[in-house]
């Protein structure tokens, strides 16, 4: 049996291995037993803010999951670091995408941004990226994503007890997403959670929570950080996010200079 890591994606039938700066599976050998209990993910027909990312066109597999985070622009979403690669100029998002159905239009990402540590080393507390979409003239009007889709606000990194559902695109073509509502732990300084079903393709999907008495939703982790994610299908990690994660949005935001962003080196794992 394989076991794909978080930052390793599914070598689908005729398309040979669509990577998003991953690398191939491998086979695990002795895999500890899953924690007794955990739930699984399960399909669905998805949400408006979340969506897969196609490097090379919707007749290809998509790799990591993106979604789209509230920006004075309305065109910036949030995604894992070793997820991208160079500028990503060129890759598109579908939010909402099922069954190859893409319900709130594709849109082409043009910009990239991510943390000054990841640049330098790969800090896996720094896991996490910023990428700017192209606008489309929708009714004649220039229209951003978040105006099509709604946005999820930046949060802060869950607290241990603290419930949130994370919504995923394993990787493939014509598929569904996933989601699970659990429970955040702490993995020495990375937020954890315990859930079967969550593969290659998962890197970068959001943890959601409410934002009680206020009807909004907020992003408060990515699952990345340790081993980029994670090493076994049934637990994920994310980097905790600090003000530093809002730094990088508001550089974003403020369209200064984008970065060039090298390949991810290994997970550890």
């Amino acid at each position: 049996m394989l076991r794909f890591t978080r930052a390793k994606l599914l070598t689908m039938l005729s398309g040979g291995l669509a990577v998003l700066g991953v690398m191939a599976a491998a086979p695990a050998l002795a895999d500890p037993p899953p924690p007794p209990g955990a739930p699984t993910a399960t399909p669905f027909d998805g949400i408006s803010t979340v969506g897969p990312l196609f490097r090379n066109g919707l007749d290809h597999n998509h790799g990591c999951t993106a979604s789209v985070v509230a920006s004075p622009g309305h065109d910036l979403l949030l995604a894992a670091a070793h997820c991208v690669s160079g500028t990503a100029a060129g890759w598109q998002f579908a939010p909402g995408y099922r069954n190859g159905q893409t319900p709130y239009g594709v849109w082409t990402v043009t910009r990239a941004y991510v943390d000054p540590h990841w640049l330098r080393d790969q800090d896996p507390q720094y896991d996490y990226a910023v990428l700017e979409v192209a606008d489309q003239s929708i009714g004649g009007r220039r229209t951003g994503v978040e105006d099509v889709t709604g946005a999820n606000i930046l949060g802060r990194a869950p607290r241990a007890g603290q419930t949130i559902t994370d919504v995923a695109y394993n990787a493939g073509i014509g598929d569904r997403p996933v989601k699970c509502t659990t429970t955040v732990y702490d993995t020495n300084g990375f937020p954890s959670f315990n859930c079967h079903g969550y593969v290659g393709g998962s890197s970068g999907s959001p943890w959601l929570s409410e934002v009680p008495a206020t009807g909004l939703t907020e992003v408060d982790g990515v699952i990345g950080g340790l081993h980029q994610g994670g090493c076994y299908e049934y637990t994920s990690y994310s980097s905790a996010f600090t003000w530093q994660a809002w730094k990088l949005l508001l550089r974003a935001s403020l369209g200064l200079r984008p970065d060039v962003v090298p390949a991810a080196g290994s997970d550890g794992c």
